[in-house]
């Protein structure tokens, strides 16, 4: 018998363990005491039954006092034992009735708490399990007494619309493993309790009892009730085949699941017989209703566990069958669990795969679900706003790459096959997939991570007919060397390389599946990239001279993609194509996109976006190239001045490379080159040596090609800034005049820079624009440039200042030179017509610096002031006043 603790054993029960069963004295009194004790237990049950106390806690309350009325009431000698300590018939009548009346009191309290709540047939089960636990309890009397409430339960239950009652399924399965037990007499009780049990399962199925009995009479609905059990004794008498399909059908899923999980614990029973029959029934049931079971996780869990704690389970076959039959039932439920194991996999997880790869029947079903992990990203997982977030990879989602590591398990199983042929362009795709992000993400973790992706990918290979083209990779050395395959796109277009060399079977398949993914979008920008590198590499391998025009759609939705990333992949793999994209008709619907890429705020897409726009008008038909070259010259003009070194050299060069390729069309960009004038000559002065020659290469081909004379200057090693801003001036005066106006619009914008070279260039520059155009411009005109200038005169920096203010005087005096009325200004304009003639030396720097280094009193800022000659008054006068008298060129030469 199971001993009770200290605190919990009778006086008489401590007797036990030193006196005898032999005197029936002493017996009477045990009897006596297990009779008081259970009065005084039911009385303290009951009054808790009462009370407002917390439903578990009084549950939990209660049955512990069960428990120890149980361990003592079902512990008592057999009723033949009873009989026979009573000398006279009437000793053994009493003993008879006091041994009854224990019984009768222990089953009226169940029959009590039942009734008040069907909640507490659940310490039937846990009668059910404590029996099981010792064999020495009174099993046949306990299950009759189990068997009783059950009757009484199954009456009371019509009486409500629902029940609650969710111990059901464990219940059953405990009487379950009782149906196999030797006594036939408690064979015949479990056969009758699990009757009873289904019935209430039954009824507790509303839609089926409210539609079989709502509208019949009490009498009749006894009458169908006692049919019912009939019939389910008939069935769950025949077989445990029967049984488990009975139960199958008419527990609820949760119920169901229940009575497997009591299945699947008792395995590790180490009671053999009640480990094999757990076993025997469990396949049953799962072979008949797999399909309704809830909570496969934590079964699969279970499983993995029992498994890892004793590798050498007896019942280790059973626990992997187990696994094959909620696969075949649920396969995205188990495949989901299995991949949510650490990786690498151990053996114990490598046998689940194996036995979730036995089930032919959903071989699409399970590569589909690891194909949809595959899509997924390591050490990414979602917040409860359904945003991505990025952890550690050791606490995170690594699911896919345990999906990785399983396809090796379930891709060469030969019933796998046939779905691997259909499913293989998906497969190839996410796999490469998992290449980027084990290069791009996983650098700091476990070395053998990308080599999981390896082996699903020579899997893939092997069981997809093309041996050959593992084999030449092999050959290639790349298998040996991947994990240190930094570089994903090399590592991608390697592949992708070597499938076109072997013309694979499924690149129309592949190739529609890619498109496809494109033009969908994937869930990340990022996938993207890997889509560009795939699908550009097989177009490069497959279309050498040309190329449909509807991929054209594809690239330009990448270049445009707010992921920079995604827009600087696109436009490197146009450029590795150009010639096949450069003979498409319409190869100006890519071009203007890739212009649009200017305006980006990623610096490296700008830059690639150059690169790839040379690439391309290198190899285009002039015809068309003209279409756009005004458009593509205007892109460049902002960029001329970019904050970026990079940028602006290119800009500048590629402007210049733009001029020599449209060289018999110069005509058409004469008004962008004029207008680029500014930056290019402002820039001559930057202390960035490839910026400075940039200019000059292009300024060369500017000036040649407006055919003005100053080139030469440029070419020079060591050539004066002031020269060239006094020739292009007077060039400017002689042939664009008109331009004048625009290009000090465009110098004043470069006084507020940071970089004193462009103010000092920009000062020089403003200044002989301005004195170009004195007798066109407005004194509205002037006073603004008058104000910009007046600015800089309070500027630190000494040369600076010195500048700026001998251009504002300049400034002031043409201001008060210029004519007050209006007819007065026309009569100057239309003078200035015919008299205009070759600026000079103003500023005279290279002498300002001289004199700045040799003078350091005061007179010398003064001698700088002075002008080298100064225009007469009297000449203005002249102007003024005598026009239509006289026209002298010479008078109104401009002098310094």
């Amino acid at each position: 018998m199971a001993q009770e603790s200290p605190n919990t054993m009778t006086r008489l029960q401590t007797l036990q363990s030193s006196v005898t069963w032999y005197h029936v004295e002493f017996k009477a009194e045990i009897l006596l005491d297990t009779y008081s004790g259970l009065l005084s237990e039911q009385s303290m049950i009951l009054a808790m039954n009462s009370s407002f106390v917390d439903p578990l806690i009084q549950f939990e309350s209660q049955l512990r006092i069960i428990e120890l009325s149980f361990r003592k009431v079902f512990s008592m000698p057999s009723l033949i034992r009873v009989k026979a300590m009573g000398k006279t018939s009437e000793d053994i009548e009493d003993l008879e009735n006091l041994y009854q009346n224990i019984f009768n009191i222990f089953e009226d309290t169940l029959l009590i708490l039942v009734s008040k709540d069907f909640y507490k047939i659940q310490i039937l089960k846990e009668m059910a399990t404590w029996m099981s636990e010792d064999s020495f309890y009174l099993q046949e009397r306990a299950m009759m007494v189990i068997t009783r409430v059950l009757i009484f339960a199954s009456k009371r239950v019509k009486k409500y619309p629902s029940i609650d009652a969710p111990s059901l399924g464990l219940l059953a399965a405990e009487l379950s493993l009782f149906c196999s037990h030797n006594d036939p007499e408690i064979i015949q009780q479990a056969m009758a309790g699990m009757n009873y049990v289904l019935y209430i399962a039954l009824c507790q199925n509303s839609n089926v009892v409210k539609f079989k009995y709502s509208k019949l009479s009490e009498e009749e609905n006894l009458k169908i009730i006692r049919s019912d059990v009939e019939s389910l004794a008939k069935i769950t008498q025949e077989e445990k085949a029967k049984i488990a399909q009975s139960v199958g059908q008419i527990l609820l899923p949760q119920l169901l699941t229940d009575f497997v999980w009591t299945l699947l614990k008792k395995l590790s029973s180490p009671n053999t017989k009640l480990a094999t029959d757990a076993a025997s029934l469990l396949k049953l049931t799962l072979e008949f209703h797999a399909q309704k079971i809830t909570r496969v996780s934590k079964i699969v869990d279970n499983i993995y566990d029992q498994l890892c704690e004793n590798s050498s389970h007896m019942m280790k076959g059973v626990l992997l069958h187990t696994i094959s039959l909620l696969t075949r039932a649920s396969p995205k439920k188990v495949i989901f669990q299995l991949m949510e194991f650490p990786v690498p996999a151990d053996e114990t997880l490598l046998l689940l795969w194996q036995a979730a790869s036995m089930e032919s029947t959903v071989a699409s079903e399970v590569l589909k679900t690891i194909l949809l992990i595959l899509k997924g990203k390591p050490g990414e997982i979602e917040d409860s706003l359904g945003e991505k977030r990025r952890f550690s990879l050791y606490a995170s989602n690594m699911m896919p790459v345990a999906a990785s590591q399983a396809l090796c398990t379930f891709l060469p199983v030969t019933s796998y096959r046939k779905v691997v042929v259909k499913l293989f362009p998906e497969f190839l795709m996410t796999l490469l997939l998992q290449l980027f992000y084990c290069s791009q993400h996983l650098k700091e973790t476990a070395q053998e991570r990308p080599l999981y992706v390896r082996d699903a990918l020579k899997a893939l290979l092997n069981c997809s007919g093309l041996e050959k083209v593992n084999e030449a990779l092999e050959r290639k050395n790349f298998w040996a060397h991947f994990s240190q395959v930094r570089d994903y796109q090399y590592g991608i277009c390697f592949i992708v390389k070597t499938l076109s060399e072997y013309n694979f079977p499924q690149f129309p398949e592949t190739l529609h599946y890619v498109y496809k993914v494109a033009v969908e979008g994937p869930r990340r920008s990022e996938d993207s990239i890997v889509t560009i590198i795939f699908f550009a590499e097989l177009l490069n391998n497959f279309f050498k001279e040309s190329l449909p025009e509807e991929f054209l759609v594809l690239f330009r939705n990448w270049i445009n993609d707010s992921n920079p990333s995604v827009g600087k992949m696109s436009l490197q793999k146009i450029a590795s194509m150009a010639p096949v994209f450069s003979e498409i008709e319409s190869v100006c619907n890519l071009l203007l996109p890739v212009l649009d890429a200017f305006l980006s705020k990623e610096h490296t897409v700008i830059i690639q976006a150059m690169l790839t726009l040379r690439n391309i008008l290198g190899k285009l038909d002039k015809a068309i190239y003209s279409t756009l070259c005004i458009r593509i010259a205007a892109s460049y003009s902002p960029l001329m001045d970019h904050v970026n070194g990079d940028i602006q050299c290119m800009a500048i060069r590629h402007f210049g490379e733009l001029l020599m390729d449209m060289n018999h069309y110069n005509w058409m960009l004469q008004h962008i080159v004029l207008g680029s004038l500014v930056p290019l000559i402002l820039f001559l002065e930057s202390t960035e040596p490839r910026i400075v020659n940039a200019c000059r290469y292009t300024l060369t081909i500017c000036i040649t090609q407006l055919k003005w004379s100053t080139a030469y200057l440029l070419k020079e090693e060591s050539y004066n800034f002031e020269s060239v801003v006094l020739d292009v001036c007077n060039n400017l005066l002689s042939s664009y005049e008109s331009v004048i106006t625009d290009l000090i619009s465009d110098t004043l914008g470069f006084l507020g820079s940071s970089r004193t070279f462009l103010k000092k260039g920009a000062i020089i520059l403003v200044g002989y624009l301005g004195k170009s155009r004195e007798y066109l411009l407005l004194k509205e005109e002037i006073d603004i440039m008058i104000e910009a200038i007046e600015r800089l005169t309070r500027e630190e920096d000494p040369l600076i200042k010195v500048l700026a203010e001998k251009t504002h005087k300049l400034f002031k005096e043409m201001a008060n030179r210029m004519a007050s009325s209006t007819i007065k200004q026309t009569f100057r304009k239309w003078v200035k017509m015919f008299c205009t003639k070759k600026l000079r030396l103003v500023y005279d720097v290279a002498n300002i610096i001289a004199l700045k280094e040799s003078d350091t009193e005061s007179t010398k800022r003064d001698s700088l002031l002075q002008p080298h000659l100064k225009i007469p008054e009297e000449q203005y006068r002249d102007i003024d006043e005598d026009i239509p008298k006289k026209c002298n060129v010479k008078k109104f030469e401009y002098f310094t």
